[in-house]
């Protein structure tokens, strides 16, 4: 079996099914996006305080649009002392793209900006400018000796997005279990985990959204699956795009051509143990495709994908793997 996560990150998730303890929702915004939380603590038990404590950590080590975070300090190859959440991210990252063979890579942030994905506009594209931009592109050439983070080129750039929102609610999911709640249901922006189940064992039940279309704003849930002690995350290229010369160009951008991708997959949804593997396991499928990344999702177990794709007719067609199957609810 292989993996592309390191094992101190692992989360034990235990499910206690038979009590009823009291619930708690907590909801805002965070990290660009939104959260969305809920537990079951016989306690009682209000923990937005330690979960704010928790966002505010992941902002000031790995936010590209926090100026003072750890990330945006090395990239600007200013001294900065690297601190847990930057290192893990790093490390997993750095794992996720030896395991995709660069069809992940966190040195990927000029090409993000050139392109008008980040704080900076967009530059106007050319070949000669993505050439140019390609040679800072390389997760090989990046490394932390004797805990300082050391370029080939002091012009390459480190962005964690396609990871830090799983990473955020796993950490939540592990502050969860040293205050013995067990059951749980973190959303972050998206990036889900689901410890346990509600009262009664029942699941915890989560939608996996439609591809929009062009002029469609609205938000529709294409099918809804249970989940429990599992991590789920949807990637897609209908929602975050940019548009150049009137055409759309998605955010799902291949570090190999430094072009964003154009093939028929619309999203995919990942199904694995922790949020942050689902979380780069379906950057990783939005640019592989579909044919590619299912063969590699064939290497891994206890890791499913549902596939939303635009078939030779344009019909919107979907595919699910087995494991994936038995989730979907009726």
């Amino acid at each position: 079996m292989k993996k592309i996560l390191l094992p101190f990150i692992a989360l034990l998730l235990f499910a206690a099914c038979d009590r009823q303890p009291r619930k708690t929702v907590l909801q805002g915004l965070v990290q660009g996006s939104y959260y969305a939380i809920t537990y079951f603590d016989e306690q009682g038990r209000n923990f937005q305080k330690e979960i704010d404590s928790i966002f505010d950590a992941v902002d000031r080590s790995v936010n590209l649009w926090n100026d003072s975070s750890v990330i945006c300090k090395v990239n600007r190859n200013e001294p900065v002392e690297l601190d847990s959440i930057f290192l893990t991210n790093f490390y997993i990252a750095q794992n996720a793209s030896t395991f995709s063979n660069g069809y992940f890579d966190p040195t990927i942030s000029p090409l993000v900006a050139a392109w008008g994905f980040s704080n900076k506009r967009g530059d106007s594209i050319t070949p000669q400018l993505i050439d140019s931009l390609k040679s800072l592109v390389d997760y090989r050439r990046i490394t932390i000796e004797d805990g300082k983070v050391v370029k080939a080129d002091p012009n390459m750039k480190l962005d964690f997005n396609a990871i830090a929102q799983g990473y955020t609610s796993d950490l939540i999911a592990t502050f969860f279990h040293s205050k013995g709640v067990e059951n749980f249901l973190v959303d972050t922006g998206g990036e889900i985990i689901a410890g346990g189940c509600k009262p009664h064992n029942q699941p915890w039940i989560v939608g996996v959204e439609k591809p929009a279309k062009e002029w469609d704003a609205s938000r529709q849930v294409q099918v809804r699956v249970t989940l429990r002690d599992k991590g789920l995350v949807t990637s897609g290229s209908t929602r975050k795009y940019v548009e150049r010369n009137g055409k759309r160009y998605s955010h799902c951008i291949d570090p190999k051509t430094g072009y964003p991708v154009e093939h028929n997959l619309l999203s995919v949804t990942v199904l694995a143990e922790t949020a942050t593997e689902a979380d780069a396991l379906a950057s990783i499928c939005m640019v592989m495709g579909m044919e590619k990344s299912l063969e590699l999702l064939k290497t891994l177990d206890g890791v499913e994908a549902y596939y939303i794709f635009v078939n030779e007719e344009n019909q919107l067609e979907t595919f699910a793997t087995e494991g994936f199957k038995k989730l979907i609810m009726e």
